[in-house]
């Protein structure tokens, strides 16, 4: 190989250098203009020269396949390859010879000792690049699809990526990479959005909490044939709201004597069963705006909803009511009776009339006896969420007696079955709540906002406490097997009990306990991110939207309004020192449902 020479044309890291100067170092000049001094092992020699110019290295044109071929099975260096395939071994040349040895398809070496490759290897490597160059036009033709908002039917499952990033199941997407977006959930979502992967309403908070959003489909037993107490002769009252689809309670009076009933899941559900292992790993029914999810199959829905059939199986709960509120004389039976099933707003009407009136009376010298212990009463705006055919419907929920009265009397239950439960050492979950650290007697919107956030979450636990926000000092879910797995936890422990058979111990309870809990946090942020999803949908349909609000907190020139007729919260900017309770009159602003985030003004 020749000497190097000022003009030389040298290889240096893959790319063409020509030599400036040759002394203790070697001057080059790279591509660009840029000079650099390197050792004579750091380049190799391509064509001695002389070079005047990188510049003058351009294409050249020659039969690279027929010389290919005609070496096969020998070696051979970088000028009788140049020659070989150019006809003339010149800087050009050389570098253009080189380029095919680097390229990789036809030769591979170094510049002093060149192989060429077998032809099976040739024939696979071009079919190798040929169909990556096509998978890269359709890369770059698929970008441009997506972000021209104008994709395939092909192209979705592609963007499965992406959704998988919208629904916080990967961390990063090569496709907004591409698209030089950042590359998040909220960017995912609205991307999903805009090329119409994802509807304008889709609501991803199921996914993203991993709910099971399958309808269960368990085999459903036969109901046993067993001895009911027989109560068809009592007027027994399911009351919900118009649209419920689950009656799982009623309440009846009989003499001072009060029953609550509750459907007899239990009688179908038994521990361990496959329904039963289900439920458990759901927790609870799942109620969104646009659809419900059961924990249970919906046949036990339709066979034990009181009042779905013409005779309802139940276990019922009776006691008596003090002059003080205090329960006692509590029974648990197993019963069959005949329910009506009414509505809050027609109970509402009838609340002065025969049993209502003297429920209503019992029920509110039981909520004094809970407020004397420290009840908490908090009377913020609440409103039902519903999405029908793809609009969304915001009712607000108005106070009324016949919801209260109802509530009550379901905490009447409660407390009944702890106690009946206590008192015969039947381990069941609990219920129970800390009490706030600083007690008030809220009064305004504003005191009861501050108050709400005072409290401590409730947990459930397999000892009794205290459950401050009810005023109770021992508590158990009990009224709604149907929809949530704790409550049906206790009817299958209360069954057992009146049957005579082994009830489950405290270990097996709080394990299963544990298991439910997971899935019912799961739903019940599922739920909250759910409704603010469909109200942000509402409000961006009504771009026109205004409404009052109250300020119920402040800070500086920001402020805290609760809007009742939305049943949100909102932050807004007022110029003047905001005055908590004061009403304020709102406009919105502008609606980013990705981000989960909407702005007002102030009129």
């Amino acid at each position: 190989m020749s000497k190097l020479m000022p003009g030389s044309l040298v290889l240096y890291k893959i790319r063409p250098a020509r030599i400036r100067e040759v002394s203790d170092k070697i001057e080059i000049e790279l591509e660009g203009g840029k000079s650099k001094r390197v050792r004579d092992k750091d380049i190799t020699l391509l064509h001695p020269g002389p070079l005047a110019s990188l510049r003058e290295l351009t294409p050249q044109s020659g039969e690279v396949e027929e010389n290919w071929e005609l070496l096969e099975g020998s070696t051979t260096e970088i000028r009788e390859l140049t020659e070989l395939i150019f006809g003339d071994y010149t800087p050009a040349t050389a570098w253009a010879a080189w380029q095919l040895v680097e390229e990789g398809i036809y030769f591979s070496g170094e510049p002093d000792r060149i192989t060429p490759r077998s032809m099976e290897w040739v024939r696979e490597e071009q079919e190798k690049r040929a169909k990556k160059a096509q998978e890269e036009q359709a890369w770059k033709a698929f970008v441009e699809r997506v972000e021209q908002g104008r994709i395939l039917e092909e192209d979705h499952k592609t963007l499965g990526e992406v959704e998988m990033l919208a629904l916080g199941r990967r961390e990063g997407s090569r496709i907004l990479k591409a698209l030089n977006i950042q590359e998040s959930p909220v960017n995912a979502h609205r991307l999903l959005v805009r090329t119409g992967y994802w509807t304008a309403n889709e609501n991803p908070y199921p996914r993203r909490q991993g709910i099971n959003e399958t309808i269960p489909d368990d085999a459903v037993p036969v109901l046993p044939n067993e001895e009911r107490l027989d109560l068809t002769h009592l007027a027994a009252y399911a009351i919900d709201d118009e649209d419920n689809e689950d009656p799982d309670d009623a309440i009846s009076l009989d003499g001072d004597r009060i029953w609550v009933h509750v459907a007899d899941v239990a009688a179908l559900v038994p521990p361990d069963s496959q329904i039963d292992l289900d439920a458990c790993s759901r927790g609870s029914n799942l109620y969104l705006p646009e659809k419900v999810i059961p924990m249970l199959p919906p046949q036990i829905t339709d066979r034990l909803g009181l009042g779905l059939q013409a005779e309802s199986p139940a276990l019922s709960i009776a006691f008596r009511l003090s002059d003080q509120g205090e329960i006692s004389d509590v029974q648990v039976h197993l019963t069959r009776l005949q329910v009506q099933r009414i509505s809050y707003a027609e109970a509402d009407l009838c609340m002065q009339e025969a049993p209502f009136a003297e429920l209503l009376q019992k029920s509110r010298v039981y909520r004094a006896r809970r407020e004397a212990a420290g009840a908490a009463f908090i009377q913020l705006p609440e409103v039902k969420i519903r999405v029908k055919g793809g609009t969304v419907e915001i009712h607000p929920l108005p106070p009324l007696d016949s919801r209260e009265m109802v509530t009550d009397l379901m905490l009447m239950a409660g407390e009944a079955v702890a106690r009946y439960c206590l008192e015969r050492d039947i381990p069941v979950p609990f219920a129970t709540q800390a009490p706030p650290d600083e007690p008030a007697s809220p009064e305004g919107m504003a005191a009861m906002y501050a108050y709400r956030r005072q409290f401590k979450p409730t947990q459930v636990k397999t000892q009794p406490e205290l459950h401050a926000g009810l005023g109770i000092e021992a508590y158990t879910r009990s009224t709604s097997p149907l929809r949530r797995y704790s409550d049906l936890l206790t009817h299958q422990q209360l069954r057992a009990h009146l049957q005579g058979r082994e009830v489950l111990d405290i270990h097996r309870l709080s394990e299963r306990l544990s298991q439910a809990e997971l899935g019912s946090m799961a739903i019940r942020k599922t739920e909250r991110l759910s409704n603010s999803h469909w109200r942000l949908v509402y409000l961006r349909d009504h771009p026109d939207w205004q409404g009052d609000a109250v300020v119920v907190a402040r800070e500086g020139e920001r402020a805290t309004v609760v809007i009742p007729d939305l049943g949100m919260e909102a932050k807004v900017r007022i110029k003047s020192a905001p005055v908590l309770n004061d009403s304020v009159t709102l406009k919105l602003r502008e609606v980013d449902l990705p981000d989960m985030t909407c702005y007002f003004r102030i009129l």
